[in-house]
């Protein structure tokens, strides 16, 4: 597809925004989902003059990652194109990974016990700690934990309980000597899960990672909290094309995130600095910038952060706070405006979700007056219908009449 599209593009520089509120769809929990609840009057204005519709991140009932249904938006089949999350986080860092480097993505967590004598996972993040107490972990680990075998390994702190480890391996390696198991079980109660190797040429890797894995929780014993470390993700640089490459495009990511900032470089966006982490914030980058870039890509976290925790009215209120900054995106006059999430995490399931995902396009050429709000029941009457996730990004270049016709 994204080769189709770059050979139709028309690149005329229209100016074009792309919001991302991370996991912001929902179900009704009780009556309303939370963007039912939240009062969002300026979304619902954009609503009301926007075309509108829902869309699915990868194929019906499959529920996606965060980086999957990323790319997905970004163009990218996610069926061909299925990156590993260590190597997101990785870039997100400003780690650099070469052909020798494996990247794995890891969770501080804590864990206990059983009366097996097995480790049972009591908190896959460890209670979310704080920057400042996984910087210092990340330093006791790197003091104490230099190399496994031949093996250099490197550690770099990450936002909460969030972490990335890179492997220098003696000799190059592809993905196929990736295929190792996550060990983070998706739930607590649960023991961790082995980090096996899922192929043979994976065998050699896998043995390391079981080592260090071994050492991670010898070093963090006599934590409180974080006593453990859950790895997953394991990935090595893959070959994408850029939106420079395809589109000719200059493209900008606004993100408060290592992984979401890692995607963006990942297809050739320049990640702008946000001093503060904060949507305001967020948006004075954006129009700091406005005048340097074709394509902006802007990353709200914690729509998802508060749906995986279970917390329904937090989520509504980081919807109402994103509300609350929409006049100054409007004012910038953007050719086509997008404003969509990556995925849905309902806080009713306290995870990311197979659901629909609404989707408001604000161009001069929208056909608008379906939907009264954004939610997702007023954006399933729109004309956009329900579509994948990978045609969002023809839309908003349609929109932006970017796109020559096909065919004779």
């Amino acid at each position: 597809m994204h080769n189709l599209r770059s050979n139709l593009i028309n690149n005329n520089k229209a100016k074009i925004l792309l919001v991302v509120l991370d996991g912001v769809g929902g179900i009704p929990n009780n009556v309303k989902t939370e963007l039912e609840y939240a009062k969002t009057p300026n979304l619902d204005k954009l609503a009301i003059k926007s075309e509108t519709g829902c869309h699915i991140p990868i194929i019906h009932g499959l529920t996606p990652g965060s980086g999957s249904a990323h790319l997905s938006l970004f163009g990218y089949d996610p069926m061909e194109f299925d990156i590993g999350r260590g190597v997101l986080e990785a870039l997100g860092l400003d780690l650099e990974i070469g052909n020798t480097d494996l990247a794995i993505r890891g969770n501080f967590a804590t864990v206990k016990e059983g009366d097996n004598g097995k480790l049972i996972v009591t908190n896959r993040r460890a209670g979310r700690i704080d920057t400042k107490t996984n910087e210092r972990l990340t330093k006791k680990l790197s003091a104490q934990i230099k190399k496994i075998n031949k093996y250099k390994i490197i550690f770099k702190s990450g936002i909460d309980h969030r972490f990335v480890i890179k492997i220098i391996c003696p000799n190059k390696i592809d993905d196929t000597n990736c295929f190792i198991q996550d060990t983070d079980p998706q739930a607590e109660g649960l023991e961790p899960l082995l980090a096996k190797n899922l192929n043979s040429k994976s065998k050699s890797l896998s043995g390391i990672v079981v080592k260090l894995i071994s050492s991670i929780e010898a070093v963090l014993k006599d934590e409180k909290k974080a006593n453990f470390a859950l790895f997953r993700g394991y990935s090595t640089f893959p070959g994408v094309p850029t939106f420079q490459e395809l589109y000719g495009i200059k493209a900008a990511s606004i993100t408060t995130y290592p992984m979401y900032k890692g995607i963006g470089r990942l297809v050739g966006m320049s990640p702008l600095k946000v001093n503060v982490n904060s949507i305001d914030s967020q948006v004075s980058a954006l129009e700091k910038n406005i005048d340097k870039y074709d394509f902006f890509y802007l990353h709200i976290k914690k729509t998802d952060s508060y749906g995986e925790d279970g917390k329904f009215k937090e989520k509504v209120k980081v919807i109402e706070e994103f509300d609350k900054v929409l006049p100054k995106i409007k004012k910038l006059n953007f050719d086509v405006l997008a404003i969509t999430g990556d995925h849905s995490t309902p806080s009713k399931m306290k995870g990311h979700s197979w659901h629909p995902v609404p989707v408001i396009i604000k161009s001069d050429n929208s056909f608008e007056g379906i939907s009264k709000r954004f939610t997702e029941k007023e954006c399933l009457k729109g004309n956009m219908g329900i579509f994948e996730g990978k045609y969002l990004l023809n839309l908003i270049f349609a929109h932006g009449q970017m796109l020559n016709k096909f065919g004779a």
